[in-house]
């Protein structure tokens, strides 16, 4: 299974909902590869730790498509192994954003999927961050992607974005991945006790987007894993947050049936 996190808005929680995903996928016994297409890298020091420096990334791999190479890395080269069991990255570089032209003008799109489709039976699930922007990056992610999960904080800005990414989705289906779904709007950093939240998700459902019934609440615990280079399954496994995040990987995943509206009203606040 190969899902892509995607918001062209930044600040909503990509690389936070992605390697979280991730580490839980993992932690349940599944070989789990996170790539890294944004070039500031989150996702890459959250997993590594900050201030490592990966020997190889993955715009090595795709410098490599656009030159003459007599001795090409096999694709299971730019797999770097975690302290965590199961759990693999890609890691990002900033050369990302210095190739992208040579690789939009040569029509390298569909690297990733071959790339991926070479990797495919050394793992069973892949978590793909993307940037905040429809680049030629996150454009290869939802052409081999089978699901794009949307993080979405509830306020009218996100909400407007929201409609356009459907959208972009919607084109990207009809024109490369016709098997792409949507397969959820997760609602990121939730505030249980603020009304407008809570009135725009109902809006959304009420409208028939695919809002995922498992709210993700704000909660200063993240920034501290963040901190610590640490997802929360890890850094701190018993914490409302982290057993939200629990909720919807079952959910997401089939393994369990989560519970209803987290982060709902009637639920016991996260600190912040």
């Amino acid at each position: 299974m190969r899902r892509v996190v995607f918001n062209q808005k930044g600040g909503v929680g990509k690389s936070s909902i992605t390697c979280n995903l991730a580490a839980i996928c993992a932690s349940h016994g599944k070989k789990t590869l996170v790539i890294d297409l944004d070039p500031q890298g989150n996702s890459t020091h959250y997993l590594l730790g900050q201030g490592t420096k990966p020997e190889i990334t993955i715009a090595d791999y795709f410098s490599q498509t656009v030159s003459f190479n007599l001795s090409p890395k096999k694709p299971a080269e730019f797999v770097i192994p975690t302290a965590y069991e199961n759990l693999s990255v890609i890691a990002s570089d900033p050369e990302l954003e210095a190739i992208e032209q040579k690789l939009e003008s040569r029509h390298k799109i569909y690297k990733l999927r071959d790339l991926l489709g070479k990797l495919e039976k050394d793992f069973d699930h892949v978590f793909i961050d993307t940037a905040p922007a429809l680049n030629f990056y996150t454009t290869s992610a939802l052409v081999c992607a089978d699901k794009v999960l949307i993080p979405f904080d509830c306020d009218a800005f996100s909400r407007h974005a929201l409609y356009n990414i459907i959208e972009v989705i919607g084109e990207m289906r009809e024109d490369h991945n016709e098997n792409l779904e949507v397969e959820g709007i997760i609602a990121n950093q939730f505030q249980p006790r603020a009304n407008l939240p809570a009135q725009i998700i109902e809006e959304l459902v009420s409208e028939n987007h695919p809002v995922l019934p498992v709210y993700l609440n704000q909660s200063v615990k993240m920034r501290e894993s963040h901190q610590a280079c640490k997802p929360l399954i890890h850094f701190a496994p018993s914490h409302p947050l982290t057993q939200q995040f629990i909720e919807l990987y079952n959910l997401i995943s089939g393994d369990k049936p989560a519970a209803k509206k987290t982060g709902s009203k009637k639920k016991t606040p996260v600190t912040v």
